[in-house]
């Protein structure tokens, strides 16, 4: 377990091998809290609400993945036709 220094402000840095793990860029974001005497820092992805799905389209995706899991499926080209994209 890496051991960090608090800087001034407050900053951490997050060791790069845990950095490159969970994938983070400079400029995400991360949740931090606490939990008894512990600091967690979570990723956390942040979207535009134009950018996320409507209740249609959720329970579209839900069936889709039904479907796939009872191992049915169609063409990309039928489906990107439905979708009208």
């Amino acid at each position: 377990m890496p051991t960090v220094k608090i800087r001034t402000n407050r900053q951490v840095t997050v060791p790069k091998v845990i950095f490159d793990e969970l994938g983070l860029k400079e400029g995400d974001f991360v949740d931090v809290t606490q939990e008894g005497s512990r600091i967690v820092i979570e990723p956390k992805r942040l979207v535009n609400l134009d950018e996320t799905l409507s209740a249609d389209e959720e329970a579209a995706v839900e069936r889709g993945f039904r479907e796939l899991k009872r191992g049915n499926s169609v063409p990309w080209s039928e489906l990107k036709d439905e979708l009208g994209l």
